[in-house]
């Protein structure tokens, strides 16, 4: 079947005959003459790692931040080669994540100009957050006019609509009331009242949306980020939520990227269970090329609470290259709290009790979510991962162990079949911003704190824990550039070992190279037999030394050990 013919399918599945062709029709134009160009690889490898940063994430007076950003990450010389700048486009609420235009740089944060500079440096991730808009966008304020095309952009149902079945990731109501020249209305919004659902069910809507996405490939985009993508069709009497038609719109992206620009990466954003958020690598060549792995923060949370990995590891036995074509995202902590649902039937309801007790205790907070009986739930842990790992009383009496706990957090994910994505306030340990909750009233800011680069640069040269952290987290990742064996399309073997100790053999696409990667989650020496396969001179990745392996191998507290064999 031709692209062609694939995408007119697909259109055939989401809209009435004649809308499909119509549409068609247009979308061929604005392709021009389609052909198929897409690479059979992912361009990705062990050297690849993505930071995430708000674009006024680090501020210098009297410059603009997206200049500030490049240059404090010019002067951290970090093995990275790729930058998620969170939305950096007008925004109205949710620190970006309200857009106002799909087509502008905040002036606040700076101008294309600026990211293109930051493109030149880094291949970006832009958000496409497309299940909503700003209640301040010209859009909505087009639709609370009555204007067309505008009146038939946003979805509405009458206030007595039945929508107990809708999956709920907030408290507020489905439903929230507008008056209009026609009266009032009510319209669909999921996130919140100034966060507005467009109606993807209109063709117009998804074209508008689609000239957004070659938009931002034609500024430098080279992942393109799907935010809250699961939730993107909207038909009462279902959940709302990962419906066959939003698995049909994220296919057709992914046909229209690879016509317009081949080697740009999808990338899903779906904080739901586990196996709802593998469903968005279609069938490994289709869909998402990329996709978040929710359930790997609160899984390494729960393993250094109890210092104990069996969960983790029981979890990472089912984690296998999906295709050639596909990846996984591995991070920690992002601008977001630690999301639970990805953890339900992986880790037990007191398991979760526990991590929510332990936010609480170690000074963050706890945002909950509607369920269809009408109860509430937990939904996010608003705390810095730093702060969720760490115990309050060990900064301060045993520093040294509490950057060895964070460290040994950060290398399991390093190790992970995937690609790493590393929040930018994890590389120096960033600490919870309790006074930013209290300006704000939102948890979420507990982890968003912004930084003078100044004082942050001076503290990253001190005696700080958040030099200490920088310097091993930034030794981690140049050791994992160097091997082949942690490449993202290569394979992964969990080793069952001990259960204070995550075990992973990482090996090379070739089948030649590889890495055994040990990490002790306790607070305890631990002395190992390894299984009589692994034998011989290894080195250590980390620090050069040899070792024989026909020796017992004796981890320290918190260690961490990447050994590969000597050819």
């Amino acid at each position: 079947m031709s692209i062609e013919d694939k995408i007119r399918a697909k259109l055939a599945f989401l809209y009435p005959q004649d809308q499909a062709r119509v549409f068609a029709e247009r979308l061929m134009k604005r392709l021009g003459k389609p052909q198929l160009s897409s690479s059979s690889t992912l361009r990705i490898s062990e050297r690849d790692a993505m930071l995430i940063a708000y674009g006024d994430h680090i501020q210098r007076p009297g410059e603009r931040p997206l200049q500030t950003l490049r240059s404090f990450l010019n002067a951290l010389a970090l093995p990275l080669s790729s930058l998620h700048i969170l939305p950096f486009y007008p925004y109205s609420s949710d620190d970006g994540f309200s857009v106002i235009d799909y087509y502008a740089v905040d002036p606040a944060l700076g101008t294309w100009d600026d990211v293109g500079a930051l493109a030149s440096d880094y291949r970006l991730m832009f958000d496409a957050v497309f299940n909503h808009i700003s209640a301040k966008s010209a859009w909505f304020q087009g639709f609370l006019r009555g204007e067309k095309p505008y009146t038939d952009y946003f979805v509405t149902a009458p206030r007595d609509t039945d929508l107990s079945m809708v999956t709920r990731p907030r408290t507020h109501p489905v439903l929230t009331p507008f008056h209009t020249p026609t009266g009032e209305q009510y319209v669909w919004t999921t996130f919140s009242d100034d966060q507005i659902d467009v109606n993807v069910a209109n063709p117009d809507v998804l074209m508008e949306l689609i000239d957004a996405l070659l938009f931002y490939v034609e500024k430098g985009a080279q992942y393109i980020r799907l935010d809250a993508i699961a939730f993107l069709w909207k038909e009462i009497g279902t959940t709302c939520i990962h419906l066959p038609n939003t698995h049909r719109v994220v296919q057709l992206w992914r046909d229209v990227l690879d016509i317009a620009a081949p080697d740009t990466i999808l990338i899903t954003e779906t904080n739901v269970p586990h196996v709802e958020n593998l469903s968005y690598f279609g069938d490994g060549t289709n869909e998402a090329q990329m996709v978040y792995q929710f359930a790997l923060p609160p899984l390494i949370l729960h393993t250094l609470r109890t210092g104990n990995a069996s969960r983790l590891t029981a979890w990472a036995k089912t984690i296998q290259r999906v295709s050639e074509r596909t990846t996984f995202f591995n991070f920690t902590a992002s601008h977001d709290g630690i999301g639970v649902r990805p953890v339900k039937g992986i880790l037990s309801d007191d398991e979760i009790a526990a991590l929510v007790q332990l936010t609480r205790d170690h000074g963050g907070h706890v945002s909950m979510k509607s369920e269809s009986d009408g109860s509430q739930t937990p939904y996010e842990l608003n705390i810095t991962y730093f702060d969720a790992i760490t115990p309050p009383s060990l900064t301060g009496q045993q520093p040294d162990t509490a950057v060895k706990r964070f460290m040994v957090s950060q290398a399991i994910m390093l190790a992970m079949i995937g690609v790493p994505g590393i929040y930018l306030p994890s590389l120096f340990g960033a600490r919870n911003y309790a006074e930013g909750v209290a300006a704000t009233g939102r948890y979420r800011t507990i982890n968003r704190e912004k930084f003078d680069a100044h004082a942050l640069l001076q503290d990253l040269q001190g005696d700080t824990i958040r030099r200490a952290v920088f310097v091993q987290y930034r030794h981690l990742m140049e050791a994992r550039t160097r091997e082949t064996a942690f490449h993202p399309l290569g394979g992964q073997h969990v080793i069952d070992l001990h259960p204070a100790v995550f075990a992973l053999e990482r090996i090379a696409p070739n089948g030649h190279e590889r890495v055994i990667a040990l990490h002790n989650v306790s607070g305890d020496p631990l002395r190992l037999e390894l299984p009589s396969t692994l034998t011989g001179e290894w080195i250590d990745c980390l620090t050069g030394d040899m070792r024989d392996l026909a020796a017992p191998v004796v981890l320290q507290a918190y260690q961490v050990l990447w050994l590969k064999p000597i050819s």
